[in-house]
């Protein structure tokens, strides 16, 4: 407010307590001038919110799985057929009708620049026969892209990626309709800092930012909750026109100023966001009977609890960790109630809980595999740029992942198969910095077909070098030395080493103090 209009105001005031109907006429004349001068960024429709939206602009749009997105907006760009040719960047592409599924399926989205494909079929199949450029980025490093661009900053290094085709040039940005590669993605520059290898990457620039916030006011303070802010935050910093879509509009002031996510200075419009929330995947909580059933049945269900039973007591008390979907989500079932761990979820969430009972799910409590989940008393939610600064700083103890292939010196690969394209997700960043992060690798010992899984060299994309410090099988638990390879520690019941060495193509050494694999 102007020092002369605040001024009027206090005249106002004191005028109005004498009893002069015309003084009185005067204090709402100065109020209505001071309501016509005041900061009001709510427009009334996601129609009049994007009505200067120009085609071939870069978008940012926020979200996580269908966690937090910007539906409203995302809605009002698909009625509008005259917007095309966008470049969209995000975590990923929505689901198919659904979130940014949208705007690919209506060919509005040129280009996408996310960390994962997921389980949209038309994404992939649209990539992979040239309709679409997609520009695989790390999670982490997507986070820090978008933080970056809004702070100022044009490029930055990361741990994330060294030695992977990120780094070397070599992952297909784009197809030819017959499905060979068309362009390769540009190699990154590489320093050294304090004897560890870094890769640089440049800053995202955002034209627009499509934001979904919980509270925001006129204003435009906005407040995100729990799991929703994932990439919400560092989005609505980055862009020059910023839009929100709030499911509550308050006044200034209901919003406490400690619990603003985003100050009003990045924003330029809100609106009311108008579509109803939306889960992926509903998981909910079961008994331990139903919970193994989940491994599958038979030998391979006995095979997978053999393994998640050996990993929980990787856990130690105090520990922070991070787990992958799949077998690794199942360890904490099996860890001593004397060990108390905080589980971190790289989409924003520390103090995982377990899934929610039948009827309790939120949509705005997901983990990193788009499950609905709980929070544990003391748990704290934050935005994926914060999340993956703890990843990559090391300060979580312990990550346990799924893993297609390993090698002797602990390479890992779990993103890629031929023919198949899912993404990164977080795992390049997790596996990062193995000097501060332990890296266990939870798998079954050999493939569908009976092939192993433990090579000479990985066959498939990198996710990270030298990175697993411990693999745990069916079979046997081996430690792996980045220098001198692998080392037999563990046997299961009624398992020989010459099995072992059967069924495991790369060389290993075998302990003179071999533990029995319980």
């Amino acid at each position: 407010m102007s020092p002369s209009i605040a001024l009027k105001l206090r005249t106002a005031t004191h005028l109005s307590r004498s009893s002069s109907s015309r003084n009185l006429l005067l204090v709402r004349s100065f109020a209505s001038t001071a309501r016509r001068h005041e900061i009001n960024k709510i427009v009334s429709s996601a129609e009049e919110a994007i009505k200067d939206m120009k085609s071939n602009s870069t978008l940012l749009c926020g979200g996580f799985g269908l966690c937090g997105v910007p539906d409203t907006l995302i809605n009002q760009v698909h009625k509008t057929s005259s917007i095309t040719s966008l470049t969209a960047v995000s975590n990923n592409a929505g689901v198919v009708g659904k979130g940014l599924g949208l705007l690919l399926a209506s060919r509005q989205v040129k280009k996408m620049i996310a960390s994962y494909v997921g389980e949209n079929k038309v994404f992939e199949q649209m990539y992979l026969s040239g309709e679409i450029e997609l520009e695989l980025t790390p999670q982490g490093t997507l986070a820090e892209r978008c933080r970056a661009g809004g702070a100022g900053i044009p490029a930055f290094y990361t741990p994330a990626a060294f030695g992977t085709v990120v780094q070397t040039g070599e992952l297909p940005l784009k197809h030819n309709k017959d499905g060979t590669v068309a362009a390769y993605s540009a190699p990154r520059d590489v320093k050294v800092f304090d004897g560890k290898s870094y890769v640089m990457e440049e800053a995202i620039k955002g034209d627009y930012a499509f934001i979904k916030a919980w509270k925001a006011d006129r204003l435009g303070n906005c407040m995100f909750r729990y799991a929703a802010a994932n990439f919400n935050g560092a989005m609505a910093r980055n862009a020059r026109m910023t839009i929100v879509e709030a499911e509550n509009i308050v006044e200034p002031g209901e919003i406490d100023p400690a619990a603003v996510h985003v100050p009003g200075i990045y924003v330029k419009r809100v609106i009311q966001s108008t579509e109803e929330k939306q889960i992926e995947k509903i998981i909910n909580a079961k008994d331990p009977k139903e919970a193994m059933g989940a491994m599958g049945s038979g030998d391979t269900a006995n095979k997978r609890e053999r393994i998640v039973r050996r990993a929980a007591k990787e856990f130690r008390n105090g520990m922070y960790a991070n787990l992958g979907i799949g077998m690794p989500m199942l360890a904490p079932s099996f860890v001593d109630p004397s060990v108390e761990v905080q589980l971190q979820s790289e989409n924003g969430i520390l103090g995982l809980g377990p899934y929610p009972k039948k009827g309790q799910e939120d949509p705005d409590l997901i983990n990193a595999g788009k499950e609905t989940v709980t929070l544990l008393p003391g748990a704290a939610c934050f935005g994926s740029d914060e999340s993956f600064g703890m990843i990559r700083s090391g300060r979580i103890d312990l990550t346990i992942l799924g893993a297609m292939q390993v090698s002797a010196k602990g390479d890992l690969a779990n993103w890629m198969l031929p023919g198949k394209i899912k993404g990164f997700g977080g795992a390049m960043d997790l596996v990062s910095n193995p000097q501060y992060t332990k890296v266990v690798v939870t798998m079954e010992h050999t493939d569908k077909k009976g092939r192993p899984k433990i090579l000479k060299q990985c066959e498939f994309p990198l996710t990270g070098k030298a990175c697993v410090s411990r693999i745990i099988t069916d079979l046997c638990v081996f430690d792996v030395d980045f220098t001198d390879g692998l080392t037999l520690v563990e046997l299961a019941d009624g398992v020989t080493v010459d099995e072992i060495k059967e069924k495991t193509e790369a060389p290993f050494n075998v302990s003179d103090n071999i533990k029995p694999m319980l």
